[in-house]
């Protein structure tokens, strides 16, 4: 059993409101106590008799303290890089003239194909290390770059794994093997549809949280996403939806329909899709680095107005984004939606957890996991102007990781 007390915190953003001078009692792996640093108890019943004999007294010197940062949308387990695919997009170049040069994801789906696990996986670590490492407690993490039965799932069980070492973050693990269909199925959708579905049982077994499908031009039709997440739903698997990253095309009415526990990237998206994300409580998750790199951006201000759940993801894929800081997915979403930081702040932490079906994290309150971030400043303010702000201690469930 250890007790820690987090003391002289300048200012706390818990998630629900903001307290200054406050302080943490940390037992285990949960929040046992959290408030102004005057109302601290002499004792806290089941966790220490006396405050005097608490295990690690920790003075923050002043500082912001936030819950852990949680990243709702990102595609880590892939090798390579598309650099020469970005540098086309920036001068213009066309998808097509990008795919007949050999970029876009079939060219990611090959290079991961022919790596060996034991590079990918290092190349996934770094990356989940890199998360963690700038604030990041939990991230939703997708497959969708092997595109077969066995490879999809041994990313599904790498993902399990990688989270069990130290230095990790905790891993929501998405099943997009519904991202593209594979050259071996050319001319043959609805055959990988069909596969795909069946594919959701042992992903289901494998670890993975939820399901994922991209609808979309290119990828798949509404019909076909529905498909393949009533499978993963009837296998318990949480489903999302890839909507309007390029066109509308019905991805939102689909979400809506079936309740899924997400609908994602949203470049396009029209007064009717707010009121259906609205009405039938389906949250938003929308990434401003990819939002910024195809110059739509989703009416994030419209969605909050009508009391649309919003969380943050980076969307960090190797084809258009390679960002590894939440906090620098808030300043991007202060600066290109719009948003306050208070606003961008939420969706990244109460958001993301709503968007992952896990009520334990997102907020600083007793009872919650004990992941806290220590920021190098002292007002939530700092992440509209830091563009990366910088934290200066991780706790993952209590344990210092910096």
């Amino acid at each position: 059993m250890t007790v820690r007390l987090l003391t002289n915190i300048g200012r706390l953003w818990t998630g629900n409101d903001v307290c200054s001078n406050a302080a943490i009692l940390v037992h285990n792996d949960r929040i046992a106590w959290v408030g102004r640093a005057a109302d601290l108890p002499q004792s806290v019943p089941g966790v220490v008799d006396d405050i005097v004999d608490v295990d690690h007294v920790e003075n923050l010197g002043g500082s912001l303290v936030t819950p852990g940062l949680i990243d709702a949308h990102t595609h880590p387990v892939y090798a390579g890089n598309r650099y020469a695919e970005l540098a086309m997009r920036s001068g213009g170049s066309s998808p097509s003239a990008i795919t007949a040069a050999g970029g876009g994801i079939g060219s990611t789906v090959t290079v991961t194909r022919g790596t060996d696990p034991w590079t990918l996986c290092n190349g996934v670590r770094e990356r989940l290390r890199d998360w963690l490492l700038n604030g990041t407690t939990t991230v939703e993490a997708k497959t969708g770059y092997h595109l077969t039965r066995d490879g999809e799932l041994a990313d599904v069980r790498l993902l399990r794994e990688l989270e069990k070492e130290p230095m990790m973050p905790r891993v929501h693990v998405t099943f997009l093997a519904a991202h593209l269909v594979p050259p071996e199925y050319f001319g043959r959708q609805r055959d990988y549809v069909e596969a795909v579905g069946a594919w959701c049982a042992d992903a289901a077994a494998a670890g993975a949280d939820s399901v994922d499908v991209y609808c979309d031009d290119g990828h798949f039709t509404p019909d076909e996403a529905r498909y393949v997440l009533t499978c993963g739903r009837n296998v318990g698997l949480l489903p999302r939806v890839h909507a309007g990253a390029y066109k509308r095309r019905g991805a939102v009415q689909l979400a809506a329909e079936l309740g899924c526990a997400s609908a994602d990237l949203l470049h396009h998206t029209a007064e009717e899709d707010i009121a259906l994300l609205s009405r039938y409580g389906v949250p938003a998750v929308v990434c401003p680095g990819t939002a910024l790199q195809q110059q739509t951006l989703p009416p994030v201000r419209r969605m909050l107005a009508q009391g649309v759940t919003v969380a943050l993801g980076s969307d960090h894929n190797p084809g258009h984004c390679g960002i590894t800081s939440m906090s620098l997915v808030i300043s991007l979403a202060v600066a290109a939606f719009g948003i306050s930081v208070g606003d961008a702040l939420r969706a990244a932490t109460l958001g993301g957890a709503t968007v992952l079906g896990t009520p334990d994290r997102g907020v600083l309150a007793p009872g919650r996991l004990a992941d806290i971030v220590q920021w190098d400043a002292d007002h939530e303010g700092a992440f509209a102007w830091g563009f990366g702000l910088k934290p200066r201690r991780v706790w993952r469930g209590g344990t210092p990781v910096q």
